[in-house]
């Protein structure tokens, strides 16, 4: 499964209604936060499996905190369950990802998505762990090594270039990777970080 499969099965509706509903925005604009939020934490995410000390990292992480358990009760966390955890542990994973960019990164996807800059630092706050939750469920079910951690990713992503009709995903990361390199998270803080 993709992640344009996974935005449209009932989990993504899921977690679009709640990010609707916990952050004042209506579908579409929770919609696009999602689809915006969700290629730069995975693009940031393939950049660093590029090293083997960041494939190893991400690998450990996956298969101890986020093997996938989260998302079997995911309704109920998002319903208000440990959401303070929650949000805790996306900081963690997106300093780990994005390092001293993250404010960067966030006030570009805010930009992107057409909605303030704090609503959006709690979104990818709040999908960070969610989405390694996916990666590991998907790492689990596929018997994955530290190494195949960046087919999985691509594969996630939809395959960027090379797939057409890759849907809204596609669409979103195309438009976000200004330089086609395969990864938006470059092209994300630099549109943002341009002092002049």
């Amino acid at each position: 499964m993709n992640l344009s499969d996974l935005m449209g099965s009932p989990i993504g509706q899921s977690i679009v209604k709640n990010v609707a509903g916990q952050f004042g925005l209506n579908e579409k604009q929770a919609s696009t936060a999602v689809n915006t939020a969700i290629p730069a934490i995975l693009s940031g995410m393939s950049k660093n499996v590029q090293t083997p000390e960041g494939a190893e990292s991400l690998n450990k992480a996956l298969e101890t905190k986020h093997d996938g358990s989260l998302l079997d009760n995911l309704s109920g966390l998002l319903g208000g369950g440990n959401m303070d955890a929650l949000m805790k542990d996306g900081g963690g994973i997106l300093g780990h990802i994005f390092g001293n960019q993250v404010d960067d990164v966030q006030n570009g996807l805010a930009k992107k998505a057409g909605i303030s800059s704090d609503k959006m630092g709690s979104i990818i706050k709040m999908l960070a762990p969610i989405v390694m939750a996916y990666l590991g469920k998907e790492k689990s079910s596929k018997n994955l090594s530290a190494g195949a951690l960046g087919g999985l990713l691509e594969g996630v992503l939809g395959g960027g270039a090379k797939k057409k009709g890759g849907g809204l995903l596609d669409v979103v990361t195309g438009f976000l990777d200004k330089d086609k390199d395969g990864s938006a998270l470059d092209d994300v803080i630099g549109m943002f970080t341009k002092k002049k």
